[in-house]
């Protein structure tokens, strides 16, 4: 995954992950009667993803299907919407997908120069032409406005990213399995976007991850130990994110932990949405781990990393296991909650706190998960 170019494309890579979700659960194609799909950058302006994925993997007579995107809010979209069709009796057994194949082997003949930052620049106008262009310097701006706001430094985000690290180190299925990384490596690492290093940044990775959303019952006589949905919500603050320094997650946090009866101190661990080192600080502030501002202090104590007191994407995350938007912290929590983690198994695993954010900060969705209904 991430790293091989030959391969079959985001419709190849979301119909095999479909079928290696049914082998898990024990179930034919024929059972699904749902298909929601989340296309990625390649697939994005494909309106019509779920339809083009049901011909292509030969699926008859779906009771519901859609193309969802909130950016990396999807995922855990998709599964509310699942499972409030599976409650209303819409569908029974629904495969949600996310699929992408960004990575391209390099153009043969391709100038040096060609497709430059400043070649865009000039095209996309003055802010572009000073570098004020793509998703980095967006959210390098929120960032730098908490910096000066409330003091925290390249150091502590810097731990976040060797946290995520230790944790990829003991993941077989991350990109940095074997690659350790201290905190003089990250700040060796190369500028992106002030004050982003590389290792600030998530990774890029071609693939395709798949959940099954069934109803409780039918779940517990499956091949796998079912997780269960216990509470679920989305966020959408709008206005300007750089001045207001906070996510969706409040306004999620608040329904969905309602709805699973739980407190922060029922929650086991974490998996949240790492487009960015920036992402995983503000997002435990907003869930209340700390205090607004005190992130950078939090997570340099080493509570996010292993034998922390709250850990935190415990397989790497996006930023050294593999990308596949929020599909990855779901999986993710799947994984710890059955007590598939092997090395990286945290002790207690009942609930786990699930989240995926989209734009910047400008969608959010919530899962709480445990193991039991």
């Amino acid at each position: 995954m991430g790293k091989n170019f030959d391969h079959p494309g985001p419709a190849g890579f979301a119909a095999e992950a479909v079928n290696l979700a049914l082998d898990d659960a024990g179930l034919e194609r024929s059972d699904l009667d749902g298909l929601l799909v989340n296309p990625g950058i390649t697939w994005f302006n494909n309106p019509m993803a779920s339809y083009s994925l049901q011909q292509a993997m030969g699926l008859r007579n779906l009771r519901l299907t859609a193309t969802m995107n909130l950016g990396g809010a999807t995922a855990a979209a998709m599964i509310m919407h699942a499972s409030q069709s599976i409650a209303a009796g819409m569908a029974d057994c629904v495969a949600c997908v996310f699929a992408d194949a960004p990575l391209r082997p390099p153009s043969p003949g391709k100038s040096k120069g060609e497709g430059s930052a400043a070649a865009y620049g000039f095209a996309q106008g003055l802010n572009a032409h000073y570098g004020l262009f793509g998703v980095n310097a967006q959210y390098a701006f929120v960032a730098k406005r908490h910096m000066y706001r409330y003091g925290t430094t390249s150091d502590h985000l810097g731990a976040i990213a060797v946290a995520e690290r230790a944790w990829a180190n003991s993941n077989p299925d991350a990109q940095f399995f074997d690659t350790p990384m201290s905190l003089a490596d990250y700040h060796a690492s190369r500028w992106v976007v002030e004050p982003f290093h590389l290792y600030d940044c998530c990774l890029v990775s071609n693939g395709g991850l798949a959940v099954i959303v069934t109803s409780a019952e039918r779940a517990k006589n499956l091949k796998r130990p079912p997780v269960y949905i216990l509470g679920m919500a989305q966020g959408h603050p709008g206005g300007d994110p750089m001045e207001t320094l906070v996510s969706g997650a409040p306004i999620a946090k608040d329904t969905a932990f309602k709805m699973a009866g739980v407190t922060l101190n029922d929650v086991d661990f974490c998996e949240i949405y790492d487009c960015y080192t920036f992402t995983v600080l503000v997002t435990l502030e907003d869930y209340g781990f700390c205090k607004k501002g005190e992130g950078g202090p939090f997570v340099a104590s080493g509570a996010i990393g292993p034998g922390g007191s709250i850990p935190v994407n415990t397989g790497g995350g996006q930023l050294s296991s593999f990308y596949m938007w929020g599909m990855t912290p779901v999986s993710e929590a799947i994984v710890q909650i059955r007590g598939d983690g092997g090395r990286r198994q945290v002790p207690k695993h009942e609930v786990g706190l699930v989240s995926g954010n989209g734009g910047i900060l400008a969608t959010h969705s919530t899962l709480v998960l445990g193991s039991h209904p």
